[in-house]
């Protein structure tokens, strides 16, 4: 069986964006039996309300990597199916090599359990899955 999973990496001068919305493009990375297959950079389309998880759905990307995202931004790509792995900082070419070794860590775990399984993105855990088993989905009283 052939995996195969195609991701979005929201993207600024080769690092990963840590506006979402303001990216001035979009990395769509697709992978199959854990190597590269393809590497796609397209513009932001332009920020209205839905657009741009309507846009990452219509090339076919199955997860979104950003540093930022708001919950309503979330809350469409979730509509999609898609997951979104928030938190993530450094090179566009860190991130894809943390994806195939599957050491990626988003900073808080906003993904629902089952999305997307079986196309290779339920490697992708945070430690969060790793010490607890279970997605949280509240803030973990952090001092604001």
């Amino acid at each position: 069986m052939i995996l195969k999973l195609k991701v979005a990496i929201c993207t600024e001068s080769g690092r990963v964006a840590q506006h979402f919305g303001r990216a001035p493009e979009y990395i769509f990375v697709t992978i199959e039996d854990n190597k590269v297959i393809e590497i796609k950079a397209l513009s932001n389309p332009g920020h209205s309300v839905g657009s741009i998880p309507q846009f990452v759905n219509d090339q076919g990307a199955t997860c979104m990597i950003t540093g930022g995202i708001g919950r309503r931004a979330i809350d469409f790509f979730n509509q999609y199916g898609i997951e979104v792995i928030q938190g993530i900082n450094g090179s566009v070419n860190d991130t894809i090599e943390k994806i195939l070794d599957g050491t990626l860590e988003g900073g808080e775990n906003i993904c629902s359990p089952g999305l997307a399984k079986g196309q290779g993105v339920d490697r992708i855990h945070t430690e969060a899955d790793v010490n607890y088993g279970y997605h949280h989905d509240h803030d973990h009283n952090h001092d604001h």
